[in-house]
């Protein structure tokens, strides 16, 4: 062989390194993995927590529109159960009256 064609020693050591890589080489290499493993979990947990705030919201609503419901059920049973109205019926319905002085009738013990 000439001497022209063969790699000279310092070419072989040159090569040498770039089939094996260096320390820095894997720490960049670990440093980026880690990166884009970190920004991943961050695009997961922001999806995540507008899905929840999404759903927050939806129970706020509901539950507003529950405590109105709530408002008016108890207009309603106050409506129902008014004095003037239980008396109306039972001298309508029931034929029910006050009783005259002289129907009372006293029991001592």
């Amino acid at each position: 062989m000439k001497h022209g064609l063969r790699p000279s020693r310092s070419t072989l050591t040159r090569w040498a390194p770039a089939s094996m890589p260096s320390a820095g080489l894997l720490l960049v290499t670990g440093l980026v993995v880690a990166c884009l493993i970190t920004a991943t979990v961050v695009i997961n947990i922001s999806h995540l927590t507008r899905e929840q705030y999404v759903r927050l919201q939806q129970l706020e609503r509901e539950r507003d529109q529950l405590q109105t419901e709530w408002g008016q059920l108890l207009l309603e049973e106050s409506a129902w159960s008014s004095p003037a109205r239980i008396e109306r019926l039972a001298i309508e319905r029931l034929e029910m009256r006050l009783p005259h002085v002289n129907e009372v009738e006293v029991i001592r013990p």
